[in-house]
Formats: C-alpha cells, sequence, structure tokens
C-alpha cells in the first residue's frame, strides 16, 4: 500500500527534521532519503524569511527515479500515467530548469530526443514573376517597368498584352496625395464613361408612385416602395445599382449593413440620392461609375472592356482622369496625383504619364 502524507511526516519527525504539512509529498520523501544517505545528526537551520529583493528559494525536489535512487533508499515502481509516471517525470525536470533559469541558477539542460528532426535552411521562394502563368510572364515581357508611357500607347499595349482568354476589364489605378482618414480628403465621386462600361447594368429605384412611373419609362429595370423594402428583407440584391429619393431614404437605414459591403447603400455623393430620378437612372444606364479613395489614397476605376480597343478607351480614361483631378480637395497643396498605371483583369500593369 502507498504511504501518505501522514506517514511520510511520522517518518520524518522520528528522523529529526522540521516538515510542514503544506510540503508537497515529494518534497518530504526527498529530505527523508537526503537524511538516510547522510545519517549523520545535524542542527536543523531555520530558513530565512523570504524578502521582497531576494525571491524564496524553491524547495522543489526531483523524486528518484529506479536509474537515479541512491543505496538504501525506497525505490517506487513508476506509474502508468500521472506525475509519477515516466513522463511526467521528465515534465517535472523541464519544469524545473526553467525555474533555475528564471532565478538566475545554472541548469543542466535537457537533451532533446536523438530521433527529433532538426529544421534545414528555409528554401528561397522564388519571384513573383516566375510563380506567374508562362502566358502572362510573355506579356509582361513586351512592358518596360522603367518607362513611363503616354496614356494612349499605355492603353495600347495594355489591350495587346491581356493575358486571358475572356474579355477583361481595363482598369485605371491612381495613386493621390490624400489622407483618408481627414473628412475632406476623403474623396468619393461618380463620372458618367462616353462610351460605357461594356456592362449591361440592373438598376432598382426606390422612389414615390409618381417617381415610380417615370424611373420605369427612363429604363429602371425593377421600381417600388414597399416591394422593394419585401426584397431587401429577404436579402434579394438581383441589381447593381440603388437609386432613391430624398424623402425614402430614412427606411433604407436598417439595411445599411447588407447594402453597404455591397456597395449598393444610395449616397448623395454617387448621384444615386437624387430628386431627379430618371435623370438618375440614364446615368446608371449609360456607364456612370462611382470611385471612391482607399486607406492608402488609391482609387480604382474600370473604364471598360478590352474588346473596346484603345480610340474607345481614351475618351473614357480622359473622362475619369478629369474627374479625378477635379475632385482634388482645397487642402492639398503640391502634388496630388503621384501615379497612375492602367492594367487589365489578371495582366500586366503599365504606368503612364499625365
Amino acid at each position: 500500500m502507498a504511504k501518505t502524507k501522514q506517514d511520510w511526516l511520522k517518518e520524518a519527525k522520528a528522523l529529526g527534521l522540521k516538515l510542514a504539512p503544506k510540503d508537497k509529498i515529494a518534497d518530504i520523501r526527498a529530505a527523508i532519503e537526503a537524511a538516510q544517505v547522510k545519517p549523520t545528526k545535524q542542527a536543523p537551520i531555520d530558513k530565512p524569511p523570504a524578502t521582497a529583493e531576494e525571491p524564496k528559494p524553491s524547495t522543489i525536489a526531483q523524486p528518484p527515479t529506479p536509474s537515479t535512487a541512491k543505496a538504501g533508499g525506497p525505490v517506487e515502481a513508476l506509474a502508468k500515467a500521472g506525475k509519477r509516471s515516466k513522463k511526467g517525470l521528465e515534465e517535472a525536470d523541464i519544469k524545473a530548469a526553467k525555474e533555475s533559469r528564471k532565478r538566475g541558477e545554472p541548469a543542466d539542460q535537457p537533451e532533446p530526443p536523438v530521433d527529433m528532426p532538426k529544421k534545414g535552411p528555409v528554401p528561397a521562394t522564388r519571384p513573383k514573376i516566375e510563380r506567374r502563368s508562362k502566358d502572362y510572364r510573355l506579356a509582361a515581357e513586351k512592358i518596360d517597368k522603367a518607362k513611363d508611357y503616354e496614356l494612349k500607347d499605355a492603353l495600347k499595349l495594355a489591350c495587346e498584352t491581356s493575358a486571358v482568354k475572356f474579355d477583361a476589364t481595363v482598369e485605371l489605378h491612381v495613386r493621390l496625395a490624400v489622407d483618408p482618414k481627414q473628412a475632406d480628403q476623403n474623396i468619393r465621386e461618380s463620372v458618367a464613361l462616353p462610351n460605357g462600361t461594356g456592362k449591361s447594368l440592373s438598376v432598382a429605384v426606390f422612389a414615390e408612385p409618381d417617381d415610380q412611373a417615370k424611373a420605369k419609362v427612363a429604363g429602371a429595370d425593377f421600381v417600388g416602395e414597399k416591394e422593394l423594402l419585401d426584397k431587401l428583407e429577404k436579402a434579394d440584391l438581383d441589381f447593381d445599382v440603388l437609386i432613391a429619393t430624398p424623402q425614402l431614404m430614412s427606411q433604407l437605414g436598417r439595411f445599411a449593413k447588407l447594402l453597404g459591403p455591397k456597395g449598393l447603400m444610395p449616397n448623395p455623393k454617387s448621384g444615386t440620392v437624387t430628386k431627379n430620378v430618371p435623370a438618375a437612372v440614364k446615368l446608371a444606364k449609360a456607364g456612370q461609375v462611382e470611385f471612391r479613395v482607399d486607406a492608402n489614397g488609391n482609387v480604382h476605376i474600370p473604364i471598360g472592356k478590352v474588346s473596346f480597343g484603345p480610340d474607345k478607351l481614351m475618351p473614357n480614361a480622359e473622362a475619369v482622369l478629369a474627374a479625378v483631378k477635379a475632385a482634388k480637395p482645397s487642402s492639398i497643396s503640391g502634388g496630388y496625383v503621384l501615379s497612375s498605371f492602367v492594367t487589365t483583369t489578371m495582366g500586366p500593369s503599365l504606368k503612364f504619364k499625365l
């Protein structure tokens, strides 16, 4: 039968050891074994009280194992699990070594298992261009990254280097010297493209009955008041643009979390909150695009499709750049446009000068 804590304390008292009941069994047993190995009686030394400057030394003693027990001392068989198992004793050794290092005492580091795999050198990552497709690499070879192209030449080369098999979208990316955290520099505008976007947009109108009839004539795909609220209740967003009148905007507030992330929330700056509903519908159908600065001060604007060719893309690009320049905040002095690029969907980019 395994000894209880009281049995260990009685044995310690018989040997003249002063131990407290709150001490751990492992500590009591280690003290008894030390007294048995060195039976010379010595006056017990009281431990000095611990101070704030000098931390109290740990009294943790490692329990003996069958391989390290001294002759004449009691030896217990290893348990299958728990603190007295082989794994538990190894973890206790590691914990004691950590505590010794914290106190600044030298401690023997436990040797790692022999079969532990060693970490080899991290393989170097291939350059990004080498991880691209073969068609992309061939297209990128035609572009001089150190050159600032003229806008028309950049549009022509972008169409020639489109590396996909579908009709890709042509985009302008402009970096501006603005701080979007400033209210007056958080640019958000809309512009109508002369040649459209090449995409057929579905327009929904949230308006009163008088404006609903006018919007239908102007080309709106869906009009209504209660009907549109029912669609939003079901999260049915089968439209690309939502136009609303100022009188009904308060009813859309509860759908802000639904419409906002999709970019469908009507906004006066984008022209989708207006009293002139027919004009807004015609602009949306004709190819009006909205652009806004992102958190890094960039704007990204689609200006058409590769199938347009440079002749139709040029007027669209000029209209977009004119709108970006016109949106310059009055608080910005000096350089406003830092850099500008044109690219296609999944294609290489070209830098152009304004």
